[in-house]
């Protein structure tokens, strides 16, 4: 638990580090003063001010902050060349998208560390297993994750339609398969597949793919591994658009899906994903950074999105908007993404007592 707390602080402050510091880069080069830039939230425990920029660390341990000179209004600057406040549009539009690009570049980093050392995906013409159902005829035969299977009830097979084809005609039947390891040892087990079996599973109860894991020559690695990491970010922020908008439409009839996981679900999922390794934390980082960068981008007041909206609207109608009325808008919308925090998080909690387990709330919400 310790360690997955841990994890679970590192992985947040890195997001959200790597965000600010988008925001911070960016404003540097358009000639923003960048008052601030801090270590976790106040109240600041340690500061140190190099040029003009205050370096902090403070109390509470999650994530960092920028604080840019005439960020939200003209009251308060004392340098007007220099305030956010004064900046053309496409200034301020670069700085306000920098901490989603820079989210999006740490996914395609870590997923492109994920395939270095973890191999390359390639399609093949073999049926590999890619999981075991449990109390499955597959489990009790014995088959393995990365089983090839070669043949079933004597037959050869080279891709899962003929592998299911084979199978669906055999249900109730006692038949062979004949399978290979991941070290090329080969065997035959005997199967029954089930007549009636779980919906999400099938009449022998594994899940099998075509696609394998293969590891080039050292030298390509880091190449192929920038390609398909970059493929895995685009991946990732499509799926997650589509359930951001299939959220949203439910959160407009009233109803907040189980499936959307607050503080504690989040905590929940680094506490079973710490359990598989390094790189599959590295993998969940680089998901959660796609989730970030997503959720910032959507036009909420409030969130970067919200001020990217305000802007276009000042293109639009050749001016700004009045800025104390859009200072409350964005204040509004951080009450409203307050509340709807607080609703999840207790939504998660009464989840997690009644499935008694950080294990069996993942296992809930996944039903």
């Amino acid at each position: 638990m310790f360690t997955a707390a841990i994890t679970f602080l590192l992985i947040l402050s890195i997001l959200v580090l790597v965000h600010e510091f988008g925001h911070f880069i960016a404003a540097k080069r358009a000639g923003v003063w960048v008052e601030e830039f801090g270590l976790g939230y106040p109240p600041r425990v340690y500061g140190r001010k190099i040029g003009e920029t205050m370096y902090s660390i403070n109390l509470f341990p999650i994530g960092g902050f920028v604080r840019l000179h005439g960020e939200q209004t003209e009251e308060g600057i004392s340098k007007p060349k220099k305030a956010f406040f004064y900046k053309n549009k496409k200034k301020r539009f670069s700085i306000l998208i920098a901490g989603v690009v820079m989210n999006f570049i740490l996914a395609i980093v870590a997923f492109t560390v994920v395939y270095t050392f973890s191999g390359v995906p390639r399609e093949t013409d073999k049926v590999i297993v890619s999981g075991i159902a449990k109390d499955s005829p597959a489990e009790s035969a014995g088959i393995k994750d990365n089983d090839v299977i070669e043949s079933v009830a004597g037959q050869e097979v080279k891709d899962i339609g003929k592998f299911i084809e084979i199978v669906e005609t055999k249900k109730g039947e006692k038949i062979t398969l004949g399978l290979k390891d991941k070290n090329g040892a080969e065997r035959h087990v005997e199967v029954t597949p089930r007549i009636n079996h779980p919906d999400n599973e099938g009449p022998i109860g594994v899940a099998v793919t075509q696609t394998e894991m293969y590891f080039p020559p050292i030298w390509k690695r880091p190449f192929l591994g920038v390609y398909n990491g970059f493929q895995e970010a685009i991946f990732w922020g499509e799926t997650i658009v589509i359930g951001l908008f299939t959220v949203i439409k439910n959160l407009l009839t009233g109803v907040v899906p189980k499936d959307v996981a607050g503080p504690v679900g989040i905590f929940a999922m680094t506490s079973e994903v710490s359990k598989f390794g390094i790189l599959a934390i590295i993998n969940f980082l680089g998901v959660f950074s796609v989730n970030l960068a997503i959720i910032n981008i959507v036009p909420f007041p409030a969130l970067d999105g919200g001020r990217l909206f305000f802007l276009g609207i000042e293109s639009l109608i050749g001016k700004k908007v009045v800025p104390k009325i859009e200072a409350a808008i964005h204040m509004a919308g951080m009450v409203v993404l307050i509340l709807l925090i607080i609703a999840i998080t207790i939504g998660d909690v009464r989840r997690l007592i009644s499935a008694g387990s950080l294990s069996g709330f993942l296992e809930n919400a996944v039903k």
